[in-house]
């Protein structure tokens, strides 16, 4: 489904059907196409009348492309990410926008579900001024609102690691590890994302296409500059979350030596009893202990009892209990 939102005469409005007119470079109208969901039928229109390549219509409908930017005849190829955390599955989702901005036109396709698309939209139709000022100042009005959004998801990234820290501080779990490689795989995709996105923001806020003013390039290179925060704010993740990790190993490390320890002392307090018992339970003869065989019994187990107090004595002092 396309939205089509057009500025002429000072007055934006949104129409049901484009005007292949309203298209050419004397027309004096702006005009942004916003495709939701986008079917085949979509990308016609987008070949036929608004002249895009159809390899870059094949990757913006496909959906599975990196952040980039493209430089074609009369127009740019721009693909962006959007992030979301779903506290139900506490996952970290990212969400692929396109961006096709020229002269007189923004074309943007989505899944339908972007905060930023809908917010712009309908600032479109009660500020005039929005898409009066052009489709890469509208362009610029999107990104910014989408990077606004990154914020409190990043805040949210770091509230899990900061509450996974605090339990392998104070309350060390095994079930800890699924959480902590949960937390790694999301700092993984955020910083997978935010890279190559600061990278093309970069190049925008770096003028390095015509189709850039001097004016925008200004708004481009504040964008940039959070993109900059949130790429340094992953790697700071990245390593506090290997920090975590391997805090949680060896502590879970150092409770299997603690019981292995003790089993360790339990075997080694029953060791001369087991010796003492083998010796006295062979079938020979063997020397007799001091006095009357009725007492020799209790002879033994003083002798037994003896070494394990003697042994547990040691151990104590050794600083093994």
């Amino acid at each position: 489904m396309i939205r089509y939102f057009v500025h002429r005469g000072g007055r934006t409005e949104q129409v049901d059907r484009l005007d292949p007119a309203m298209l050419l470079p004397d027309s004096g109208a702006i005009v942004w196409a916003d495709v939701a969901e986008p079917a085949d039928a979509d990308g016609a229109v987008l070949r036929d009348a608004f002249g895009l390549h159809e390899l870059a219509v094949e990757a913006a409908f496909q959906r599975e492309t990196n952040p980039k930017v493209e430089a074609y005849d009369h127009y740019l190829y721009i693909v962006l990410h959007g992030i979301n955390f779903d506290p139900a599955e506490h996952r970290f989702h990212t969400h692929e926008t396109d961006f096709f901005v020229a002269a007189n036109f923004l074309v943007t396709v989505h899944d339908g579900q972007r905060r930023s698309i809908l917010h712009v939209s309908e600032l479109c139709t009660r500020a005039h001024h929005v898409l009066a000022e052009g489709p890469v100042a509208l362009l610029h009005r999107i990104v910014d609102t989408m990077v606004d959004h990154y914020r409190p998801e990043v805040d949210a990234l770091e509230e899990r690691l900061d509450a996974i820290e605090e339990h392998v501080i104070n309350e060390p779990a095994e079930s800890l590890v699924g959480d902590i490689l949960a937390v790694k795989r999301d700092i993984t995709t955020l910083r997978r994302i935010v890279v190559p996105q600061r990278d093309v923001v970069g190049r925008l806020a770096r003028r390095e296409f015509d189709l850039i003013a001097q004016e925008l390039a200004y708004r481009f290179r504040d964008v940039y500059d959070q993109f900059v925060r949130m790429a340094d704010d992953a790697i700071v993740f990245q390593d506090r979350v290997t920090g975590v990790l391997d805090a949680h190993l060896a502590s879970v490390s150092n409770r299997l030596a603690s019981v292995s320890k003790l089993l360790a002392v339990i075997a080694a307090l029953f060791g001369p009893m087991t010796v003492i018992t083998g010796l006295f339970g062979m079938n020979v003869p063997l020397p007799s202990l001091l006095g009357s065989p009725q007492y020799q019994f209790w002879e033994i187990i003083g002798v037994m009892a003896f070494s394990s107090v003697a042994l547990f004595v040691w151990f104590r002092k050794s600083g093994w209990l």
